[in-house]
C-alpha cells in the first residue's frame, strides 16, 4: 500500500468522521454552488435587463440539472461502489471502479453535448421560455455547453477523492474554480459589457481549472487509487454496478429537471414570465440553504459504506443516527433563518423592490416544511451508501414524480391565487415523502443491520 493510504472508517470515533468529511465537503459545496449562484447574483443585477435575464437563466437549470444527474450516474454511483469494495479489500474493482467511472463521464460528456446543442431551441420553448427570455437562455447554454465534459470529470471524479479520505483535496478542487469564477464574473459580465454570455465563459474557465485540479491529483503520488489507462477499459459488471447504485442520484437529478420544467411551465401559464423569475430566485436560495444538509449526507456516505464493507453493523447504525441528528438540527435553523430573512436572501439576486415585495410569500411557502428534508436526506443517503438501490429510487421518484408534478399542476386549481398551489406542492411533498423515506429505512434498514445477510435491495 502507497504512503497515501485510505482512510479507515472503522476505527475511531464514526461522528467524528463523518465531521471530518462533511465539513470540508461542506465547504466544498459552497464553493461548487458558487459556480452558477455567482452567475445568478450578478445578471439579475445587470441594469435595464436583468429581471428577463435572470429569467433566461433559469429556464436554463432543468439542462444543467440533466447533466448534473448523469454526473450524478457515473461519479456518485461509483463513490458506494468503490468505498464498499475498498472496505472489504477488493482493491482491485476499487481501482476498476474509478477508471471505468472515468470513462463513462467522458462518453457521457460526449453524447450529451452534441444532443443539447442539436435540440437546444425547442428544448427550452418546451421547458417554458418565451420570445423575450429564449435569447437570454440561449446565449448562455451555447458558451456553457462547451464544457460539459470538463464539467462532468470534474465533479463526478471528486467523489473518489472524497472517498480515498482527502476531503480537503475535494474542496480545493471546487475552491480554485470558484475562486476564479468569482473575480471573472463581474469583468465579463460588465467590465466587457458582455451580459449574460460573460457569466457563462467565467464558468467555463473556472470548471476547467477544477478539472486540471482533480486529474494532477489523481495522477500523482498522494492517492491510493489513481487513474490507470489499464483499467479504463469498460467491464459490464463494474458499469451494472455503477449505474446500478448511481441510479437513484440520476432519478433525484432528472426529476429535478422534471419539476422544475412542469413548474415554469404552470408558473407562465398562470403568472408569467415574472413568476418563472421569482421560482428561478427561490430555486437558488433553495440551492444556497441545501448546501450544509448535501454536505453532511455526502460526508456520511463514505463512512457508512465502508463500515457496511467491513461488517461493523453497530458503526453503521451509529453513522445513520448521527447523519439524522445533524441533518434535523441544520434544517431546523435554516428554516427558523429563511423565515426571519427573505428579504435578504431575495435581495442578493435582484434589486427590483416590487419584485422582492411579490417574491416573500412564495418563498415563505415554498420552505414552511424544510425541516422534514432531514428525514429525506437521512433516509435516502443510507439506502445510496449501503446499495440499497430498489428503494433509494423509488422514493426519489415517489417525492419527485407521484407527489410533487401532480401536485404542482392539480393546486394551482384550488389555491389563490392560483401560483400559490406551485409554491404548496413542495412543503406538502416534504412532509409525506421525507416521513415515507425515513421510516421504510428505520424499519427495513437500521432495526435489522447485524440480523439478516448483505442485500442489494
Amino acid at each position: 500500500m502507497s504512503s497515501g493510504t485510505s482512510t479507515d472508517f472503522s476505527k475511531g470515533s464514526v461522528a467524528g468522521h463523518i465531521v471530518k468529511q462533511a465539513l470540508p465537503l461542506t465547504l466544498s459545496q459552497i464553493v461548487q454552488i458558487l459556480y452558477n449562484i455567482v452567475d445568478r447574483i450578478y445578471i439579475g443585477h445587470i441594469p435595464n435587463e436583468g429581471t428577463e435575464a435572470l429569467t433566461g437563466l433559469g429556464l436554463t437549470f432543468p439542462i444543467v440539472s440533466i447533466i448534473l444527474a448523469f454526473t450524478m450516474l457515473f461519479g456518485q454511483g461509483g463513490a458506494p461502489v468503490f468505498s464498499i469494495a475498498n472496505g472489504s479489500g477488493d482493491k482491485l474493482k476499487a481501482s476498476k471502479t474509478l477508471n471505468n467511472s472515468f470513462t463513462l463521464l467522458t462518453l457521457g460528456g460526449i453524447i450529451l453535448t452534441l444532443l443539447l446543442y442539436i435540440f437546444m431551441k425547442p428544448i427550452l420553448y418546451a421547458f417554458g421560455a418565451s420570445d423575450a427570455t429564449y435569447p437570454y437562455s440561449a446565449a448562455y447554454l451555447n458558451i456553457y455547453l462547451i464544457s460539459t465534459v470538463v464539467t462532468m470529470l470534474a465533479t463526478g471524479l471528486n467523489f473518489y477523492i472524497s472517498a480515498q479520505g482527502f476531503p480537503l483535496i475535494a474542496m480545493v478542487t471546487n475552491l480554485s474554480g470558484a475562486i476564479i469564477n468569482i473575480v471573472l464574473d463581474p469583468i465579463f459580465i460588465f467590465s466587457l459589457n458582455m451580459g449574460i454570455r460573460g457569466a457563462a465563459i467565467a464558468t467555463v474557465i473556472a470548471q476547467t481549472l477544477s478539472l486540471v485540479w482533480v486529474l494532477v491529483f489523481l495522477t500523482g503520488r498522494k492517492p491510493e487509487f489513481k487513474l490507470k489507462m489499464a483499467h479504463m477499459k469498460l467491464e459490464a459488471p463494474i458499469v451494472k454496478d455503477i449505474c446500478a447504485t448511481g441510479f437513484t442520484g440520476f432519478v433525484m437529478q432528472f426529476t429535478n429537471s422534471a419539476t422544475q420544467i412542469v413548474c415554469n411551465r404552470v408558473l407562465k401559464t398562470y403568472g408569467g414570465d415574472i413568476y418563472v423569475g421569482i421560482m428561478a430566485i427561490v430555486g437558488s436560495v433553495r440551492d444556497i440553504m441545501g448546501v450544509v444538509i448535501n454536505g453532511i449526507v455526502s460526508g456520511a456516505q463514505p463512512v457508512l459504506g465502508f463500515n457496511y464493507g467491513a461488517k461493523s453493523y453497530d458503526r453503521v447504525k451509529k453513522g445513520i443516527r448521527t447523519t439524522f441528528i445533524f441533518s434535523g438540527t441544520y434544517t431546523g435553523l435554516a428554516w427558523l433563518i429563511v423565515f426571519l430573512f427573505p428579504a435578504f436572501f431575495i435581495g442578493l439576486f435582484t434589486n427590483d423592490k416590487e419584485l422582492i415585495t411579490v417574491a416573500i410569500p412564495s418563498l415563505h411557502t415554498y420552505f414552511m416544511a424544510y425541516i422534514f428534508m432531514s428525514f429525506q436526506h437521512s433516509g435516502q443517503s443510507t439506502f445510496m451508501a449501503l446499495k440499497k438501490n430498489g428503494r433509494a429510487v423509488f422514493f426519489s421518484l415517489f417525492r419527485k414524480v407521484i407527489l410533487v408534478i401532480p401536485l404542482t399542476l392539480l393546486l394551482p386549481l384550488i389555491a389563490t391565487p392560483s401560483v400559490n398551489g406551485v409554491f404548496m406542492a413542495e412543503p406538502i411533498s416534504n412532509i409525506i415523502g421525507g416521513l415515507s423515506s425515513f421510516l421504510t429505512m428505520f424499519f427495513t434498514v437500521y432495526l435489522r443491520l447485524g440480523k439478516t445477510p448483505n442485500s442489494n435491495d
